[in-house]
C-alpha cells in the first residue's frame, strides 16, 4: 500500500473513531463532563492535531504547478465527461464547502469548434489521492452563466455526454443559454436553461438528464435516459402553459428507429406513433379512445427537405392561437420558418372551431415555400349562411410586429339570417350576395384593417372607412357586441 492511501486511510479511521466516541458519549454529556474535556489538554490538543493535519492534507493541491494541473484537470474531464476544455483565466483552488478548483473563464471546444463560453466553471473533487497528481479524482462539474452556440452540424452535444457513463458523478448547468443558429450564424431562437443535470440513476442503472428551461417565453421541463444495451431512449416533456405532457419512447435498435409517444393535454390522452430513418420521418397522431375524434398524418423529408401534413378533426381548439404569447406566434415572430430550404405542406378539415361556436366547416391550407408562409385556398362557413374564402396571403414582420395580410371573398348563402343573427333593423336588410375586401391582422396590436370593400363587385368608400381600423376587445362577449354594433353601422352606411 502506498503511503498516501495509507495516510487517507489514517484519516478516515480517526473520524470514524471520533464519530464512534460522540455517539457514544452524547448522552453522557453534561456541564461537569464538560468542563472535564476543556480541562483534559491532551484531548483538545488531540483534537487540534488532527484538525491542523485534515486542513494541511486538504491543502496540497495549492502547492501544485499551475500548469501542470491544468493540464490534468483538461485530460481528466475529457476522459470522464467527454468535454474539451480551454481554462483562459486558469485554475483557483478552494477549500470550502468542498474542495474545488474554479475558472472565471473558459471556454468547451466540440469537434475542433468553441461551441460555449463559460463564466463560471466549479469542478468538484474527491477527498481522496491528494498527494498525488496524477491520481486526483473529479466528482462533479458545475458550469454557471454559459452561452452555447448550436447549429445543425453540432445540435445532438447535449446528447451525446450521454455516451459517458455518470455512475458517481454529476454535471450541471445553470443559468445558461443555448442559441441556435443557421448557416448564415445568425440566432433562430434562445433556450433558457435554469438548470440542467446529468446523472447515473443507482435504481435504473442508467444515465439521466433532468432539465428546467424556457423556449419563446414558454417554460418546460424535460427528462431524458437512455438505455445504451437495449438502445432505447425515454423522453418526458411537461408544460404548464398549455398543460401538455409527452412521454416518449424511441427504440433505434435497427436502422430505422421507431417510436411512440403518449401526449396528454389537460386529461385527454392521446398517442403518436413513428418511424424515423436516415432521411424521412413518418407518423400518425390520434385520439386514444377515437380515432375518428382526430386523426393527423404526415411526414418530413430531410434530404431535400419537404413536409406533408393531413389532418381531420371533428372540433379545433384555436383557443390560444392569436395569442401573442402563444408558441405558435413566437416561432412565427422569429422568422425561422422564412427559409428558402423550407417546403412545408398542411391540409387540415375541422368539423367545429372551439370556442367560435358560430363558425363551422374549416378547411385550413398552408405552404411554406421559397421562404414565404400563406394560407391561400383556406375556407371556413359561417354557420350555414355564408362561406369565407381566403387568398394572396402573407405572414410578414413589420416593425418587429408579426401580420397577416390579405384578401378575403365572402359568398352569402342567406342574408337574410346574418341580419337576424346581427339583430339588424328591418328597414336595412338590402340583399347581398358576395363581399370583396382586402384585409390587414396586427397579432401584436389585435387590430384588423380592412380596405377596398367591393360589395356585389362595388366600392364602397363609406363601409371601408368605418371598418378601416378594428381593435379587439378583452373578451369574446364584448367583442360580440362590439362587432355586431360596427357591422350594423356599416350596413345602415350601405342601405342609406
Amino acid at each position: 500500500m502506498s503511503k498516501s492511501n495509507f495516510f487517507v486511510k489514517y484519516l478516515k479511521n480517526i473520524n470514524i473513531s471520533i464519530n464512534s466516541l460522540l455517539e457514544k458519549n452524547l448522552n453522557k454529556l453534561n456541564l461537569k463532563n464538560f468542563r472535564y474535556i476543556i480541562k483534559n489538554n491532551k484531548i483538545i490538543l488531540t483534537f487540534v492535531a488532527v484538525l491542523i493535519l485534515f486542513l494541511s492534507y486538504l491543502s496540497l493541491p495549492t502547492f501544485y504547478n499551475q500548469n501542470e494541473i491544468s493540464t490534468e484537470l483538461k485530460k481528466k474531464l475529457l476522459n470522464k465527461f467527454n468535454l474539451e476544455f480551454i481554462f483562459i483565466e486558469g485554475l483557483k483552488y478552494n477549500l470550502f464547502p468542498t474542495p474545488h478548483f474554479t475558472s472565471k473563464k473558459s471556454i468547451i471546444k466540440y469537434e475542433n469548434d468553441k461551441i460555449s463560453e463559460i463564466k463560471n466553471l466549479k469542478i468538484e473533487i474527491s477527498l481522496e489521492n491528494f498527494f498525488s497528481l496524477n491520481n486526483i479524482e473529479i466528482k462533479d462539474l458545475i458550469i454557471k452563466n454559459a452561452n452555447f452556440n448550436l447549429n445543425k452540424k453540432n445540435y445532438q452535444f447535449f446528447l451525446n455526454l450521454m455516451k459517458k457513463k455518470f455512475e458517481g458523478n454529476n454535471l450541471k448547468i445553470k443559468n445558461s443559454n443555448i442559441f441556435f443558429r443557421n448557416i448564415d450564424k445568425e440566432v433562430m431562437f434562445i433556450n433558457k436553461i435554469s438548470n440542467m443535470r446529468y446523472f447515473f440513476d443507482e435504481k435504473e442503472k442508467k444515465n439521466k438528464i433532468i432539465s428546467k428551461n424556457v423556449i419563446f417565453n414558454l417554460p418546460y421541463e424535460i427528462e431524458f435516459s437512455q438505455n445504451i444495451n437495449e438502445k432505447k431512449t425515454l423522453t418526458k416533456i411537461n408544460l404548464k402553459h398549455p398543460k401538455i405532457s409527452i412521454e416518449n419512447e424511441l427504440d433505434y435498435n435497427q436502422d430505422t428507429k421507431t417510436g411512440k409517444a403518449l401526449v396528454i393535454i389537460n386529461k385527454s390522452q392521446n398517442f403518436l406513433d413513428y418511424k424515423l430513418d436516415k432521411t424521412v420521418f413518418e407518423f400518425k397522431y390520434f385520439n386514444k379512445l377515437d380515432k375518428e375524434k382526430f386523426l393527423f398524418e404526415g411526414l418530413f423529408n430531410l434530404k431535400p427537405f419537404y413536409s406533408l401534413l393531413n389532418g381531420k378533426t371533428r372540433e379545433l381548439n384555436v383557443t390560444n392561437l392569436f395569442d401573442i404569447n402563444s408558441f405558435i406566434i413566437q416561432v412565427l415572430k422569429t422568422e425561422i420558418l422564412n427559409n428558402k430550404n423550407i417546403d412545408f405542406k398542411i391540409n387540415i378539415n375541422a368539423d367545429n372551431i372551439y370556442p367560435y361556436i358560430n363558425f363551422t366547416k374549416l378547411n385550413f391550407i398552408s405552404k411554406i415555400e421559397e421562404g414565404l408562409i400563406d394560407f391561400d385556398g383556406s375556407e371556413i362557413n359561417f354557420k350555414n349562411f355564408a362561406q369565407i374564402k381566403l387568398t394572396d396571403s402573407l405572414i410578414l414582420i413589420k416593425n418587429g410586429e408579426l401580420f397577416l395580410d390579405g384578401k378575403l371573398q365572402i359568398l352569402i348563402q342567406d342574408y337574410y339570417e346574418i341580419y337576424k343573427y346581427l339583430l339588424t333593423p328591418k328597414n336595412f336588410r338590402n340583399k347581398l350576395n358576395k363581399i370583396d375586401l382586402n384585409f390587414s391582422y396586427n397579432f401584436d396590436q389585435k387590430t384588423i384593417n380592412l380596405s377596398d370593400i367591393k360589395i356585389d363587385n362595388k366600392f364602397n368608400y363609406k363601409i371601408s372607412e368605418i371598418l378601416k381600423n378594428i381593435v379587439f376587445k378583452e373578451n369574446k362577449l364584448q367583442n360580440k357586441i362590439y362587432l355586431k354594433n360596427l357591422l350594423n353601422e356599416a350596413i345602415k352606411s350601405y342601405s342609406g
